[in-house]
């Protein structure tokens, strides 16, 4: 029986590591940012007011192979179709959720590194740009 390493996951796409099968992320890049509003009052200077917070963005790179048990092409149509149907996922990296509900794909990079000379996608990576759905 292979171990297996739970860390995280998107909706139902599983982040793990076993002896014949990965899929993991990497580069990982969380920004925040506050939402604030400049009131203009004449011969002073502006006073800010807080709106409250903005919604977070994530930025990933996820790496599919077939030497580590992946159809890349699978893989990354699976997110496409997520992407286009306007799906929301929820995000758990460490068995802990990120965001205060669930994740919107807005964006996505496909990088196709190897194929082979029937055309089958052997290794590729997709950088996905997910913002808070809330």
């Amino acid at each position: 029986m292979a171990q297996t390493l739970g860390l995280g996951s998107l909706g139902d796409i599983v982040f793990i590591s076993t002896h014949y099968k990965i899929r993991t992320f990497q580069g990982f890049h969380r920004s925040s940012a506050d939402r604030w509003a400049n009131n203009e009052i004449i011969l002073q200077k502006p006073r800010s007011q807080f709106l409250g917070p903005g919604l977070d963005t994530i930025a990933l790179t996820v790496v599919f192979d077939v030497k580590y048990g992946m159809n890349p092409r699978k893989e990354m149509d699976k997110l496409v179709k997520y992407s286009r149907d306007g799906k929301v996922l929820s995000l758990v990296i460490g068995g802990k959720g990120l965001g205060v509900n669930k994740w919107k794909i807005t964006g996505i990079d496909q990088d196709w590194t190897t194929v082979d000379n029937k055309g089958n996608l052997l290794k590729a990576s997709m950088s996905l740009s997910l913002e808070e759905y809330v």
